[in-house]
């Protein structure tokens, strides 16, 4: 809602398409479904943390794709980036548990993006993320569309 996880998303999937032969899809979470989560190969999920949980859209795309898709992805590959506030850690912990019942592969640590927004004016505020965090941020997908098309993961 204020940019800062699409912001970090985009330099992801930059970094996921420069120079490599693999098939790359952006979705957002209210687009995703579960035959998207059925045909990919990887997963880098992208999400605001909102009230210490992960944000009631990314929610909204667990809850809809989790029993779909129990069972038919295992040892997939897949990362996480987390956009909070002040902390992250309980909503990475929510998605871990939903990924570990997935049986998901993690194959790089979860990066969680602090933007120190504390105050009712600065949660409300577009989000500006820091160039060496979307640096990062595009590192990570060419990382995993590397490992994809290498066969590595």
């Amino acid at each position: 809602m204020t940019g800062g996880s699409k912001a970090l998303a985009q330099a992801a999937y930059d970094g996921a398409v420069r120079g490599q032969s693999v098939h790359v899809l952006m979705l957002n979470a209210a687009e995703a479904d579960p035959e998207h989560m059925l045909a990919a190969d990887g997963y880098l999920f992208v999400f605001p943390e909102n009230l210490a949980a992960i944000s009631g859209g990314m929610k909204s795309f667990f809850d809809r794709c989790y029993y779909p898709c129990l069972g038919a992805l295992n040892g997939r590959p897949y990362a996480m980036i987390v956009c909070a506030g002040s902390d992250g850690r309980n909503a990475v912990a929510q998605a871990e548990r939903i990924t570990t019942g997935w049986r998901l592969r993690q194959i790089l640590p979860t990066v969680i993006v602090c933007t120190h927004a504390q105050t009712q004016a600065a949660i409300l505020a577009a989000k500006i993320i820091d160039v060496a965090q979307l640096s990062a941020a595009a590192e990570m997908g060419d990382q995993i569309a590397t490992g994809l098309h290498m066969g590595i993961y």
